[in-house]
This record gives C-alpha cells, sequence and structure tokens, in this order.
C-alpha cells in the first residue's frame, strides 16, 4: 500500500534507540522511552498561505528528525508502526549523522 500525506503533514519511522546505556547496562523493552527521533518516509505538498500560495515544506523524505514526545499520531500500514504529524510538530532536522558517529 502507498500512502501520500496531504498538506503539510508527514509520514515519519521511528529510529530505534539503543538497547544499551553507555555504561553497557542493558534497558528492557518495558523501562525504554519511545524514541523522539525518525526518518521521514512521504511528504505532503506543502500548506497554503493566506494568500493561497502553496507553502512546500523545509523536511524532505531522508531527513533524520527530532520531534516531540508527544507528537503525531500512530498508524500502522502494512504491518509497520509509523507516525503522522504536522511539519511544525519538528523540532529540528539532524545533518551530519555519519560524522558524528565517526567523533563519538
Amino acid at each position: 500500500m502507498t500512502f501520500r500525506p496531504l498538506h503539510d503533514r508527514i509520514l515519519v519511522r521511528r529510529v530505534e534507540s539503543e538497547e544499551k546505556t553507555k555504561g553497557g547496562i542493558i534497558i528492557p523493552d518495558t523501562a525504554r522511552e519511545k524514541p523522539q527521533e525518525g526518518e521521514v518516509i512521504a511528504v505532503g505538498p506543502g500548506a497554503r498561505n493566506e494568500q493561497g500560495q502553496l507553502q512546500p515544506l523545509d523536511v524532505t523524505v531522508g531527513n533524520r528528525i527530532l520531534f516531540g514526545k508527544w507528537s503525531g499520531t500512530e498508524i500502522k500500514i502494512d504491518g509497520e508502526d509509523l507516525l503522522i504529524m504536522k511539519e511544525s510538530d519538528v523540532m529540528g532536522i539532524i545533518e551530519d549523522q555519519a560524522a558524528e558517529k565517526k567523533v563519538a
């Protein structure tokens, strides 16, 4: 099934967090919080401004984003848990992910 968000909405796949702490302690599923980081897998065309012109979104497919703890609506498409949220729920885009991992 294909899904295309409308207006200024985006479809996000959560990125799973580490199962261990930096000290090596394994965190069980029941104690782990849902990740607030995700990958954008579909975007809508954008919202309309007061003049009726289409304002394109700042996020694009493939961006890694941070969003609020209670952002979006959880849905299931083809057995996969996804989130639909407005672009305004996105706090920021994570850039240079590979460079950060090399430093850490």
